[in-house]
């Protein structure tokens, strides 16, 4: 979809539609995620082979169901996924939205089985790591698991500051955090900090957040009005950052 922005927001709309031939490691987005720390490039080679890239979802498309053995970890190289988990009475509850750099799948490391399903949010391409042969590498290449306890102690930590979100603020201060959550997380990856696209309904947005999805329009409504930021339909500018971090009641910094 053509956005009025799209000189800054065509990076993150356009990646899943590039040709679908594989690229080098060096050219992809998740490269920094993919090189530990100090890796010799003796060591990349081996842990290139336990990667098979470029694996393409469409929208909507599962990558992996709750319960199913833990095989791969998934690298999003462009497009967005959302996690969540089902109750038994058939309730769904959202437990993440990932973008390009992410990763997917690594709460499954402790039990061997995925406790949560994925699904592309839109055309989403992703690189799948062997899980029983990248715990091979790293027992071979301590680098390998420095690297990855990094990754997972920024999954723990996006746990909590969620949890406080929910658990200590209002409405408005939390759509407000997410906002700026998701412009430090594209900002880190070199997309755009103002200007991206949500993938993400605003029934989805609510659900994560703990808020109806009515609430979710009218507070976007109100920040709109305020001059805070700019919405067409999926498409969201950030106009004042200082303010939203304001309502937001955290430093964008944090």
């Amino acid at each position: 979809m053509k956005t009025r922005h799209s000189s800054k927001v065509t990076p993150f709309r356009l990646a899943a539609d590039q040709n679908c031939e594989p690229i080098a490691c060096a050219q992809c987005g998740v490269y920094q995620l993919c090189l530990p720390l100090g890796l010799l490039q003796a060591d990349l080679t081996l842990l290139e082979s336990i990667v098979k890239r470029k694996e393409l979802y469409k929208r909507g498309q599962l990558l992996y169901r709750a319960g199913d053995p833990f095989d791969f970890i998934y690298a999003i190289r462009s497009g967005s996924v959302k996690t969540y988990v089902c109750t038994q009475d058939g309730r769904t509850q959202i437990t993440g939205f990932h973008i390009a750099g992410e990763l997917v799948g690594l709460s499954a490391l402790a039990s061997g089985r995925y406790s949560s399903e994925a699904r592309a949010l839109e055309a989403t391409s992703v690189c799948r790591v062997e899980a029983e042969r990248l715990d091979e590498l790293a027992q071979k290449i301590p680098s390998i698991q420095y690297q990855m306890l990094k990754i997972m102690s920024g999954h723990i930590r996006r746990d909590e500051e969620l949890m406080l979100l929910l658990g200590k603020r209002s409405a408005d201060e939390r759509l407000a955090e997410y906002l700026l959550g998701l412009s430090r997380r594209f900002a880190t990856r070199n997309y755009s900090a103002t200007e991206f696209h949500l993938s993400m309904s605003r029934g989805d947005i609510g659900n994560y957040l703990g808020i109806a999805e009515e609430t979710v329009c009218r507070i976007l409504a109100r920040f709109q009005e305020a001059g805070l930021i700019v919405t067409n339909r999926r498409e969201v500018r950030l106009v004042d950052l200082p303010q939203l971090e304001a309502v937001g009641r955290i430093s964008a910094a944090a």
